[in-house]
């Protein structure tokens, strides 16, 4: 029984051992793949190496969107990804100077791509990427959301391409991402994005329920929901009779409601008493 044991055991080790090398492969394959889409940009540091030709290895910072090579001088970088980059290196060195030159370009520092996160998270500001970074990363090294935070990300964007000089708004649903789990909408942010994180709407529950008080506004949210947060109607509730109290205008609306009439931001629910 012992032997058996050990054996088990030694073979539990062996499978564990070789999951954790596998997965950390796997994670490694996939920074390397990340890294090789990487837009370089000013103030980088690269190291820049030639396969077999050490004397070409060179370490630079970029600067107006160029770094400096031995033999070929300065190429412009700026803009390109790290894999963009290295085959342009290598085809200038092809041009008569190295046979099928192999060129890496591994990023020291990076310090070029600045993005803005406002509204409502714990630490607005100016932020620095680290490489490419994505939409919960952002709000992460911010300090997460605030209890205030609505369930809507707004990214500004500058467009490339054909649209150069365009803005374009891009609108991600908060709820998608943290109780979801739509990793789709864990979108990757780019240089000088500008995220706000928008402040949640209230409604306003009153009356006969458990808890009167203010509420977070939930996208698609009913009276019977509202309800539901203030814990609920008490024993002298009369439900049939609720209404909504509604600004709209600069003047008060008063509607009458079921349990399944949707409420907006700022709404008041008052779900008065019972007389019989």
């Amino acid at each position: 029984m012992q032997v058996k044991r050990f054996v088990v055991k030694a073979f539990m080790f062996r499978a564990a051992s070789v999951f954790v090398l596998a997965f950390s492969l796997t994670i490694a394959v996939c920074g390397v793949g990340l890294a090789q889409e990487y837009a370089l940009g000013n103030n980088d540091l690269i190291l820049v190496t030639v396969y077999q030709n050490k004397d070409l290895t060179t370490l630079a910072r970029i600067s107006d969107d160029k770094i400096q090579m031995p033999l070929i001088g300065d190429v412009s970088v700026g803009g390109l990804t790290v894999r963009e980059a290295q085959d342009k290196i290598a085809g200038l060195y092809a041009g008569g100077f190295l046979i099928n030159p192999n060129v890496s370009i591994f990023i020291k520092e990076y310090h070029s791509k600045k993005i803005t996160i406002l509204g409502e998270v714990k630490k607005p500001g100016l932020y620095e990427l680290t490489g490419d970074a994505t939409l919960l990363e952002i709000i992460s090294k911010a300090g997460g959301l605030t209890e205030k935070s609505g369930d809507e990300a707004v990214i500004k964007r500058a467009e490339d391409g054909e649209n150069k000089g365009g803005i374009s708004y891009i609108r991600v649903r908060l709820r998608d991402l943290t109780e979801n789990g739509n990793l789709s909408a864990n979108i990757p942010v780019q240089d000088k994005d500008s995220i706000f994180i928008t402040k949640a709407g209230y409604i306003y529950v009153t009356g006969q329920v458990k808890k009167p008080g203010a509420y977070k506004y939930e996208e698609g949210a009913t009276v019977m929901k509202a309800i539901a947060l203030a814990e609920g109607l008490t024993d002298k509730a009369a439900p049939g009779k609720t209404e909504i109290i509604r600004k709209e205008d600069g003047r008060e609306d008063s509607l009458r409601a079921t349990m399944n009439t949707p409420v907006q931001p700022e709404d008041l629910v008052s779900v008065p008493e019972s007389f019989f």
